[in-house]
């Protein structure tokens, strides 16, 4: 896979994960982002929650997709490490709009905040890295 290729190119820190620990964990991710903000859209549409609340889930999506293209399409750490930070806040943004109305989306949403922390301090770690 080029990403793993593009991956392992850079300098990392030592506490770096392998490339092949991406796969699963996002794969378990997207499963509880699937479901939890399949929820989120589904109460907006039947008009059950308003704009402000589905706006940093639809946010949150699109910031995850650009981020992919940004780190291996473009190379280009520093946009990516902007883009991560955007993914970091627009998922605690919606996370605490959200829990008023829906706790359990707030909820199944705590191991992807932890894995955003993480790969949010591993992305601006590799920035620094590779400047």
């Amino acid at each position: 896979m080029q990403e793993s290729l593009i991956y392992s190119q850079y300098i990392r820190p030592d506490w770096a994960p392998p490339s092949w620990v991406f796969g699963p964990v996002w794969s378990v991710l997207y499963i509880l982002i699937a479901i939890s903000f399949g929820y989120v859209f589904y109460l907006f549409l039947n008009g059950k929650i308003g704009k402000n609340i589905v706006l940093p889930f639809a946010l949150n999506i699109i910031f995850n997709i650009l981020f992919i293209t940004i780190q291996f399409g473009l190379q280009n750490n520093v946009l990516a490490a902007v883009d991560i930070l955007l993914v970091l806040g627009t998922l605690i943004w919606g996370m605490k709009v959200v829990y008023s109305k829906a706790k359990w989306v707030t909820y199944v949403n705590i191991p992807y905040l932890l894995w955003v922390g993480f790969a949010t301090v591993l992305q601006i770690t590799i920035t620094i890295l590779n400047i």
